[in-house]
């Protein structure tokens, strides 16, 4: 921990990810020497983020502080909130994870395909459920009402009092499946007292009530029935309500759906093992069934709402999908807004659908998406429900945290009872007063699938390098006594330069020729043998020094790289007269 002055006696609340920002929501709560966790959810890079799949908390503090973890609590199944549990799992271990069927049915999934299924044990939950975890923490769930199915609020019993999260919320009076906000068990924590509530900001910004989900449905059955051709619907894989609704009117309208996306398939597959999807087998068909079926009788069900390069739909909108191809008369429905950050990437894949002859269909205006975040009314009416002592806002941005805040003293709350906190600071609670004591690591960790690895910030600089200024390689062949073979190749990717090749190559390969006269018994000793020879050390003084000249002389900043050659043998000696040879060094890459 860089710095911290917290009082081991309170209750530390320790946010790692979601605050000022959108996504990783990832909280820790500690009291004494026990920690439980609350959600552990990812984000996606940013472009600058080159090569990068997925973006996490830095666990540093988790990491150091491993044996005081006693398990999870899992709010509901949005990659935002259980996307990182398996990178995690990697790296310490979690005794038990509790959490909704639905989450944990594909938490699980993921678990297992990330090979560690046996660092945890999971454990599902009903509704006011309450479950124990260590000494020091009961938790009890509590239903709420999100844009995804089975969605919970918990309220967390420590030595100090009751601390309710509310997780992700919206109050739904009609909600889709008939599984209305618990608001009754909520006031009666509120009436025997709530030490502080930490609140969903999402939407503290916007005055005024979400419209129910239900209200969606008539807006989508009248774009539907005005479809003639194929009709494309794409929206959040997890949004169980929506899937459920476009289901049913599909059946209604006499269309077969066949689903396209690998999360979503995964998701409707959990969801209709469990109850939260019911449809009739014989609705949802496979993409090569429906290819001769008539236009006007066919749905297809996608990902990639949100422009993600990998979904289906701006696969399709790339005209990169292997089987799915746009033509005139399609329709595409996009129920869906784009989150923060992922505008510009929605409106290309829109653009490129309609430039492909397909009518979409989009926008706040239709009414055909609503928030899974309560507005300002809503927010209200938790605190009023909670009448807690002391006020978190929590997963929002900054300006929606400072929105929330106000709202709270609005409904009562003294400024003095609540603060807006950063990822990474130590809230303190106590019976009496609430205080940041200190902060522990909060940057990120960046996650490259491709390789199961983390990316570096120094590989992504150098990503970011090659991407804004190029890369230049050469390839060097240099003999056991420290003089050029031949004359350096030099190959220039996405450089600019009014330098010509021929002359670059020229002034490359004089520069070698100066580092190895000037510095060449820096990794030949004159007493040792030739196998003797630091050919590393060389390689990268070379990187070194040509990059500076290069940058220098082209008045740019390309990324580098030396491919150094040295001879497969070095010499033969003579010692005793006998010819021995010393061992043979390898070629030396960068």
């Amino acid at each position: 921990m860089a710095k911290n002055e917290a009082n081991n006696s309170a209750l530390k609340i320790i946010p790692l990810g979601g605050l000022h920002e959108i996504g990783k929501n990832t909280c820790l709560f500690e009291y004494d020497d026990e920690i439980i966790l609350l959600d552990a959810g990812l984000a996606f890079p940013t472009e600058a983020m080159h090569g990068v799949n997925i973006v996490l908390p830095d666990t540093t503090y988790l990491r150091e502080n491993r044996h005081k973890i006693k398990g999870m609590i899992v709010t509901h199944g949005h990659e935002d909130h259980i996307g990182g549990i398996a990178f995690h799992l990697k790296q310490f271990d979690i005794p038990v994870i509790y959490g909704p069927r639905l989450a944990m049915a594909m938490l699980e999934g993921k678990l297992e395909e990330a090979g560690v299924r046996d660092r945890t044990e999971i454990r599902t939950v009903l509704p006011r459920d309450v479950v124990r975890i260590g000494k020091n923490f009961l938790v009890e769930y509590i239903r709420n009402t999100h844009s995804i199915a089975d969605s919970f609020t918990v309220a967390i019993h420590t030595p100090l009092g009751v601390v309710i999260h509310t997780g992700d919320f919206k109050i739904d009076h009609t909600p889709v499946d008939g599984e209305k906000f618990d608001l009754q068990r909520l006031a009666e924590h509120g009436e025997k007292g709530v030490l502080c509530l930490l609140s969903d900001s999402t939407n503290a910004e916007i005055p005024g009530f979400t419209p129910s989900e239900r209200s969606v449905y008539p807006n989508l059955e009248r774009v539907f029935s005005q479809a003639t051709g194929r009709l494309f619907v794409t929206t959040f894989a997890s949004s169980v309500h929506r899937i459920n609704m476009i289901l049913d009117i599909a059946k209604k309208q006499n269309r077969v759906v066949t689903i396209v996306g690998r999360s979503m398939l995964n998701l409707i597959a959990h969801a209709r093992n469990l109850g939260y999807i019911k449809c009739e087998d014989n609705l949802l068909q496979p993409l090569h069934a429906v290819r001769n079926l008539p236009d006007e009788k066919v749905l297809i069900l996608t990902t990639g709402s949100q422009g993600e390069s990998m979904a289906a739909m701006t696969r399709i909108a790339n005209k990169e999908h292997p089987h799915i191809k746009i033509r005139q008369g399609d329709t595409v429905v996009f129920s869906a807004n784009p989150i923060p950050g992922n505008t510009i990437a929605v409106v290309n894949t829109i653009d490129k659908l309609m430039i492909q002859g397909a009518k979409v269909v989009y926008g706040r205006d239709k009414g055909i998406h609503v928030s899974g975040h309560g507005c300002q009314e809503e927010q209200k009416l938790m605190i009023a429900l909670t009448r807690p002592k002391f006020f978190v806002p929590f997963h929002g941005e900054h300006r929606m945290l400072v929105k929330h805040a106000e709202t709270a003293q609005s409904m009562g709350i003294p400024s003095e009872n609540m603060i807006i906190i950063q990822n990474g600071d130590i809230v303190e609670l106590t019976e009496d007063a609430i205080r940041v004591a200190g902060k522990v690591p909060s940057g990120i960790e960046l996650v490259d699938t491709t390789s199961s690895g983390m990316v570096s910030a120094k590989v992504l600089q150098e990503r970011q390098r090659m991407a804004s200024e190029g890369i230049i390689t050469i390839a060097a062949a240099i003999d056991w006594n420290g003089k050029l073979l031949a004359k350096p190749e030099t190959h220039l990717r996405g450089v600019v330069t009014t330098v010509e090749r021929s002359l670059l190559q020229t002034w490359v390969k004089q520069r070698i020729e100066e580092i190895l006269t000037v510095r060449w018994t820096e990794f030949a000793p004159e007493q040792g043998e030739a196998a003797d020879i630091d050919w590393g050390g060389l390689q990268g003084t070379l990187e070194r020094e040509l990059q500076r000249s290069i940058r220098r002389e082209l008045q740019c900043q390309p990324s580098v790289t030396l491919l150094m050659q040295i001879p497969d043998e070095p010499p033969v000696k003579v010692a005793d007269g006998r010819r021995r040879r010393t061992r043979t060094a390898a070629q030396v890459a960068s």
